[in-house]
């Protein structure tokens, strides 16, 4: 495996974050023996050609500084290769890393873990989702959100301020006003189910929006995405269950239902998909699950 190390960097990332946890991470890197270049990008677009044209120019490994928009930019440069992805997350939310069991808001033990995997040549492989949109296939490593979140995310997105998760708390407020279930058609592994639904989550992992743990019990390592669906409840029972999300344990209420499938398709009027917390646009969209697509620089066993 090769020494040289590619820093995929998000400067804003986690309000000015990704910039100040740049420096110690490749301080660290170095400190192993790496040699380590940097790839900032004018945006999006040009951040991932350059970090496709290191994968390419065959790096060591692209590790991702910022938060999961960083980890799903990075994902599209190495699913499906043999390049290993480090996560140095000091975003907002960082659910790709949690599911992982890697250190978060902490770069320079990130970037210590990262060398020390590197060395001992132990990245793990794990599974992604892969999404068909119209604009291409698309990788996601934690959940694809729709309906109720997806909405909460269209919201926070318009939203100037406040900055940081406080925008997506007035967001859930600003839409449970406007609340209302959709009628849903879905196809999993082949079989149609219709039905009125709040949400539709697939999870490859088990949270989004900084440890909801909407998905509870993905596993990266199954072959299968988990898809749970809260079906029409009122603002009342919305608003009761909602904290449970936190430890998983709304999956038992009645409302809810889960599948886990290898293939899934959500059709939704009027509602947006999100994975890794990226617009992917309109439903309909397909999901699959590919097993082993990643080689990432993680612990050998992620917190339960």
């Amino acid at each position: 495996m090769s020494s040289d190390i590619t820093l995929f960097v998000n400067p804003t990332a986690g309000r000015g974050r990704g910039a100040h946890a740049a420096q110690p991470a490749a301080d660290a890197l170095r400190a192993a023996g790496h040699s380590v270049r940097t790839v900032l990008g004018l945006d999006a677009a040009d951040a991932l050609r350059r970090a496709r044209e290191a994968v390419a120019d065959g790096t060591g490994a692209l590790v991702a500084v910022g938060g999961d928009g960083m980890v799903s930019l990075a994902l599209q440069a190495v699913a499906g290769t043999t390049t290993p992805l480090g996560v140095i997350a000091v975003g907002t939310g960082n659910d790709f890393a949690r599911s992982l069991g890697l250190p978060v808001r902490a770069p320079a033990a990130a970037a210590r873990l990262t060398a020390a995997l590197l060395r001992d040549d132990a990245a793990r492989t794990v599974d992604l989702g892969r999404v068909t949109t119209p604009a291409g296939p698309r990788w996601y490593g934690t959940v694809l959100a729709s309906g109720f979140d997806s909405r909460v995310n269209d919201r926070g997105n318009r939203m100037r301020i406040p900055a940081g998760r406080f925008k997506y708390d007035l967001a859930i407020l600003a839409e449970l006003a406007a609340f209302r279930a959709v009628p849903y058609r879905l196809v999993l592994d082949g079989l149609a189910v219709e039905t009125d639904a709040t949400l539709v989550a697939v999870g490859n992992g088990t949270s989004y929006g900084g440890g909801m743990r909407i998905c509870a019990d993905a596993r990266t390592d199954d072959g299968l995405l988990d898809v749970t669906v809260v079906g029409a409840v009122g603002r009342a029972t919305l608003l009761k269950v909602f904290p449970r999300v936190y430890r998983g344990t709304h999956l038992d209420h009645p409302a809810v239902t889960t599948y886990r499938v290898r293939t899934v398709t959500l059709d939704a009027p009027a509602t947006t998909g999100y994975a890794d917390g990226e617009p992917l646009g309109p439903l309909p969209l397909t999901a699959e699950c590919v097993p082993g697509a990643l080689r990432v620089l993680a612990p050998g066993t992620a917190p339960s």
